[in-house]
């Protein structure tokens, strides 16, 4: 298995309504399918960030989630095309995370 692709829910919205566009529904809704065809699976992942904030010369520590996307590949040459072929949507909005 490669190094999975993390993208942000608004970035994988727009590839996935891309996907949808292209293949059959069964592609994007059975994940042996989706392995099988497009080279990867997907899954939800939480991350909690840390952040201290200053206020008024006090140092509050305040933590908050976000939710990423994290593409699984398993065919190095499958990812090198997803990277290619949707790179137009993931460097124009790859700050939005």
């Amino acid at each position: 298995m490669t190094k999975p692709v993390v993208l942000s829910e608004k970035v994988w919205a727009d590839i996935y309504n891309q996907i949808a566009k292209e293949y059959p529904p069964s592609v994007l809704l059975i994940r042996d399918k989706m392995r099988s065809v497009l080279g990867f699976t997907a899954r939800r992942h939480e991350e909690w960030i840390n952040q201290e904030v200053d206020v008024k010369d006090i140092r509050y520590r305040t933590k908050y989630c976000i939710h990423l996307i994290h593409l699984d590949f398993y065919n190095e040459p499958k990812r090198t095309m997803f990277l290619l072929k949707y790179s137009d949507i993931i460097g124009k909005t790859s700050l939005d995370i």
